[in-house]
Parts: structure tokens; C-alpha cells; sequence
């Protein structure tokens, strides 16, 4: 294997919750740098790992959401030889982050400035918009299309030692536990998402890195998992949709306790209810709501 690190970016003094990828690279690489909130503390380990100001080329993105891609403004002012490659779809929103931001603040509310700080745009000649097909920023590292969690999610494929950078695609995977489907709204498509899933197994990659978190060696195992999970959430929702709105909205709160009970013995309570106030697993309930209403069987 490469010799690739995963940095724990601490979001919120919260560890094993974000992981940006400094890669093993011709060019110094990274994947996903995370939110402008943790910019200090990546910029602190890049530099510990001998890369400064003159020596960043390329950030990578699996998509634009801001836990994943929010401090890439700030990044093209610390290193100025950097660029910005992310699926031609989201580009625009690299570049003129209004709506993008607009959208997250009616997601996360009075906690969104907190959460991801202030999002600033990154120049058009610093963004590199990939489309299908493309190669990636250098040979061996191969984009892969990637819908479901949203439409323009990319994967990474490193073709030297079979490690996949899988952004959401495979999941949420905190502290070892059982796999999370991310599914917020509104973007989110399940049928998208299995045929990606297919897809990640026709490639069988030795491992994946996952946003949230670390890097796993069970892919199969993993992959499996994360597809009964998305059918068994999106047979949930759409029963409890049937069953009218109290229901509904009294599911989607013992979704939320469910989750975090079953992970804690993994995470502890603290931590547990850290990340899910962060990211409430409400929310992705929410998300599969929106995808049921809209796609009636």
C-alpha cells in the first residue's frame, strides 16, 4: 500500500469525525479538505508533513457539500499553486458559493456558522471541472462517478494499490461500527446509489478511506452493509409516510435515538451525541422523505 494519511481535521475539537487524505502522490494531493472551520488545524498538519505554501498542486473533491469541500476559498489564498478538481456539476458552486451556502443554512440554521464558517469563493482559473470520462490530476488516481448520496459525487480510485477515496459513497463508518447511510436532503438518490454500489463492486477495491471515517480493509463487507441499510431506511420511511404524518414524524425520532444507541458502545455517548447533533440522523430520515415523496412506487 501507498503511503497515504488520513488527517483527523478535529472538527469542533471532535476527533474521528472528518478526515481529509494527503496523498502518496507525484504532486502533493488532498482529498476532501473539510470545512473552513478546521482550515487552521489541516494547515498546521500539511506543514508538519512537509507540505507549505509553495508546495500544495491539487484538491481534490468528492462533492461540494462544506464538511467536505467548505475551506477551499481559503486554501487558494494559503497555497497559491494549488487548483481545485470537482465534477463539472458542482463547479459553479466552487465559484460562487451563495446558493450552496444558502441551501446549508436552511439545513443546519443558527448552528451553520459554527458548524462550517465562512465560506469564500474560489477563482474560476484555479478550478479544474471534471467531466465523465476525464482523466484524473495525474496518472494512476482515477475519477469514478459516483451519484446517489448526491449527483455529482466522485470516488478516487488509486490504481497503484487499490485504495478507493469514497467521500459518502460508502457510507458513514465512525470508530469501526455498523455502517450510517448519509442521506440528507435534498439531493439523494437511492437508485443512483445502488447502481454506484454495483459499480464498487465490479471494481473491488483492496480498501476505501471514508470522509467519516478512516480507511477500511472489509469493503465487501462494508458495501453489503451500507445497501441493506439504504433499502431498509428507505422501506421505513416510505411505511411511515403511509401511516400519515404523526407517524411519520414520530419515526423519524426514534431513528434518531436508534442510531446513536447503537453506536455508542462503539463511539461512547459523548462522542455519539457529538457527531449526531452535528449531523443529526434526523436529517438523513428527512432526506429519504424528500426522495419517497418525489419517487412514489
Amino acid at each position: 500500500m501507498n503511503e497515504h494519511l488520513g488527517i483527523d481535521l478535529e472538527h469542533l475539537e471532535l476527533e474521528g469525525a472528518i478526515c481529509c487524505y494527503l496523498l502518496d502522490a507525484p504532486e502533493p494531493t488532498i482529498i476532501d479538505p473539510g470545512p473552513a472551520t478546521t482550515l487552521e488545524r489541516l494547515v498546521g498538519e500539511l506543514d508538519a508533513n512537509g507540505i507549505g505554501r509553495a508546495d500544495l498542486r491539487h484538491v481534490l473533491l468528492t462533492h461540494i457539500h462544506l464538511d467536505h469541500a467548505g475551506s477551499c476559498g481559503h486554501l487558494m489564498e494559503v497555497f497559491p499553486h494549488a487548483v481545485v478538481h470537482v465534477h463539472r456539476d458542482g463547479a459553479s458552486h466552487m465559484a460562487d458559493p451563495e446558493r450552496l451556502v444558502a441551501s446549508t443554512r436552511r439545513t443546519f440554521g443558527a448552528l451553520h456558522d459554527r458548524l462550517w464558517g465562512e465560506v469564500k469563493p474560489v477563482p474560476e482559473d484555479r478550478i479544474r471541472a471534471w467531466d465523465p470520462g476525464a482523466a484524473g490530476p495525474w496518472p494512476g488516481l482515477r475519477p469514478v462517478s459516483t451519484p446517489g448520496h448526491i449527483a455529482h459525487h466522485l470516488a478516487y480510485l488509486d490504481e497503484r494499490d487499490g485504495t478507493l477515496f469514497s467521500g459518502d459513497a460508502m457510507g458513514i463508518v465512525l470508530a469501526g461500527g455498523p455502517q450510517h447511510p448519509p442521506t440528507p436532503p435534498p439531493a439523494v438518490n437511492v437508485a443512483d446509489w445502488r447502481r454506484t454500489l454495483d459499480e464498487i463492486g465490479r471494481i473491488g477495491p483492496e480498501r476505501f478511506g471514508a470522509t467519516h471515517f478512516g480507511f477500511h480493509v472489509d469493503v465487501e463487507a462494508r458495501r453489503a452493509q451500507l445497501a441493506e441499510r439504504l433499502d431498509a431506511l428507505e422501506r421505513r420511511v416510505r411505511t411511515a409516510i403511509e401511516a400519515g404524518i404523526e407517524e411519520e414524524e414520530a419515526d423519524a425520532a426514534r431513528f434518531e435515538r436508534e442510531v446513536r444507541t447503537e453506536l455508542a458502545p462503539f463511539m461512547g455517548e459523548d462522542r455519539v451525541n457529538r457527531y449526531f447533533d452535528m449531523f443529526p440522523a434526523a436529517t438523513d430520515w428527512a432526506g429519504m422523505a424528500f426522495y419517497a415523496k418525489r419517487n412514489p412506487r
